[in-house]
This record gives C-alpha cells, structure tokens and sequence, in this order.
C-alpha cells in the first residue's frame, strides 16, 4: 500500500525568501503518521543549499548546532553513516558517512565499498556512490560519484582507491587528509568489499606525505589531527605491499577528484544516499513492509524546486512511520520527479528558524526523545 496525498497542511509559513514549512498527516499501511516539509524556490537567487558538517568527515553534531554553527535558516539530517563497531571489537567507529560528499564545491570524501555500507540494505541498483546534489548552476539532480586518484612516485603511477573514507576496498589504497578528522585510521582496514563484519586486515602500511615528499611510515594506521598540506596514504593487502616500497623523502604526489557519472556542471554541494524515485516512477523492488521514521527529498520543476521531507519520531507516531515503497510514493504525490532516501529512524532531524529567531529550532520530534549527532546533513541559507 503506497502512502496517501498530503492531506491538509497545518502550521505553514514562510522561513525565509524562497523557503517555505508545513506539517500534515500522512496515512501510510501501519496508521497515520506525521510528516513535517521544507520546499525550497532555488530559482530565487536569495536561498541557496549547501552541506551541513562539523568541520571533519569524522565527526557528528546535533543537526541544529550544525545549522545554527553555519548559519543556516534551515536544515535536515543526511547520509547513512559507521555508527557503531560492535563486530570489530577494539576499533572505533569513525562517525563518517557511506556516501561521497562536497561542501561549497569542495571534494571531502568519496564512497565505501557497497558490502561495508551502514544501514538498511540499499534497492536493487542502487549503490553508495548514488548522490544528491546541487550544481553550480543552482539545480538539484541525483547522480552518481566515483572517485579518480592517482598517487605518483619517479618509478609509476598507483591508483587511489579512497579518499577520507572509514572502509577501503581490498588490496588498495586510500588517502586521508585535514579534511578527515582526528579518528583512528584502523578501521579503514577492516571488513572487505562483500562483507563489513569480517576481521581487520593483518597486513597495513602507512606512509605520510607533506610538501609531496615522504616524511614517515608506520606498520599501521595511526590517528589524530592530519595538518593541512599533509596526506596520509593507508595500504591494505596489495597496497600496503607498495607502500613498502616508498622510502623517507621520496617525491610523492597525490590526486583525486570526484567524478559524476550524468551531469557536466560542477557541483556546488553533493551528500550520499539512495533514489527511490526516477522520472516520476518509484524504483523497482523497494522495500514495503518495514515502517519506520523516514528523511527524504525531493526533486520538482526540473531541479528548481527541493522538498525536504521528514517524520515525526514521537511516541504517537514512532511505531507508524513509512516503509520505503510509500515513502517514494508520498514525494510523488508531493510533486517530487525524482527522488532520495537519507538516514532515518533516530537520525531523522529537521529545523527552521522561528520568524525573528536567530537560531533554528526543531521542527520534528526526534524518535530518540533528542537530536543524535549525526555527520552531514542539507543546509538551506538566505543570502543577501
């Protein structure tokens, strides 16, 4: 059973130029539930959208700490993310998300492999480099993102096979940068390509570039704060096999880009996730039986309009929620064309500011009773 329409709005208004709240009930198969929506007018050159994260990949935040920190007017939750490592015991979680990201165009982080993604299981042909994002040219799309890497020494050229990322596919090796955060670099080495819960690898190397020459090597992974202009490069299998072979001040230089696999324009903003609906048309194979709280947005009037759409985690509602099939069906019947999936249950967040408030407030109510910190989210800004 898909969801119902929209029914009647309550509590609407205007946030800011261009951005618009409401809340309303959805009927979904478990009962009635209730959603809360930003729509967002990117044809008005007063908003625009950006990533909400705090500042490293590694890392989590309160939603609205993260807006109010930003100065966004408003914002949701975003990408699935290593929440918890319980299947390898002694290794810390790293807070980072599955998907690649870009802040204010600037590239973050790449994907993990499919088998080390955190979450629900993803729909057929669906994969963590699946993106949502807003290009240069202030229009929304969904996309896919692979990364492109090299790290080059006077005897060759060894592909890249991450970029500040908390799984690295087997046999490769990954860079990590200022932009990852202080967490340890072990679990990186851990899981493989199929399967995120088997053991840590036993065989890593670590080599440290700045000013693209070696300045140390470790047996495995370290941690703390990476400075700016240095690169840690992590080796697993075959790759720590060639990092061994780098010595103490060899030239080394490291490249990497993200790559979109439809669109051309530059991408000002990007955050990982799943589609559920393309061109109008739910995705073969979506889940309908699990309900639960659910973050979604949408995508209308051809990218010019963004339609942020969270439920409401409160003891009346948490047992309801959606399940996926009617999550994809209510964003049509918002007006969505296309469509994604962001992190739910206890991650689903959404905030906008009080007219005349300085700070956002919650708009949702969290099915945790409080905001879990989570690592990246959508921010909606006024510009002047």
């Amino acid at each position: 059973m898909g969801a119902a329409p929209a029914g009647a709005a309550q509590g609407a208004g205007t946030i800011a130029p261009g951005v618009t709240y409401k809340q309303f009930d959805v009927q979904g198969a478990r009962g009635l539930t209730h959603a809360h929506l930003l729509t967002v007018d990117l044809s008005n050159t007063r908003v625009r959208l950006d990533l909400l994260y705090p500042g490293a990949v590694a890392a989590r935040s309160a939603v609205s700490k993260l807006a109010d920190a930003q100065g966004a007017v408003a914002g949701i939750n975003g990408d699935f993310f290593n929440i918890s490592e319980t299947q390898h015991p002694g290794v810390e979680a790293t807070g980072s998300t599955n998907g690649p990201a870009i802040a204010s165009g600037h590239v973050l982080k790449a994907s993990v492999p499919d088998g080390q993604r955190f979450g629900p299981a993803m729909p057929p042909g669906t994969t963590t480099r699946d993106v949502l994002g807003v290009g240069t040219d202030r229009r929304a799309r969904m996309d896919s993102m692979s990364l492109t890497g090299s790290v080059r020494t006077p005897v060759g050229r060894l592909p890249l096979g991450g970029l500040n990322q908390y799984a690295l596919p087997v046999d490769s090796i990954g860079a990590f940068t200022s932009d990852w955060g202080s967490v340890s670099r072990v679990r990186a080495t851990c899981g493989t390509d199929e399967e995120r819960a088997a053991p840590c690898s036993e065989d890593t190397y670590e080599v440290t570039i700045r000013g693209n020459r070696v300045v140390s090597t470790a047996d495995t992974p370290g941690k703390g704060a990476i400075a700016a202009g240095t690169t840690v490069l992590v080796g697993r299998e075959a790759g720590a096999q060639r990092l061994r072979k780098f010595f103490k001040g060899e030239p080394v230089t490291v490249s990497h880009r993200l790559v979109a696999s439809t669109s051309r324009v530059p991408y000002r903003f990007a955050l990982g996730g799943y589609p559920v609906l393309k061109g109008g048309s739910p995705l073969a194979g979506l889940d309908n039986t699990a309900a639960a709280v659910r973050t979604a947005v949408g995508i209308a009037n051809g990218g010019k309009r963004l339609l942020l759409f969270a439920l409401n985690g409160a003891p009346d509602y948490r047992s309801k929620g959606l399940t996926i099939a009617e999550v994809a069906a209510e964003m049509r019947a918002l007006g969505s064309v296309d469509a994604f999936s962001l992190d739910g249950g206890g991650s689903t967040t959404l905030v906008a500011r009080e007219p005349g408030s300085s700070a956002v407030s919650v708009r949702n109510h969290p099915s945790g009773d409080a905001e879990r910190p989570v690592p990246n989210g959508i921010g909606v800004f006024q510009t002047s």
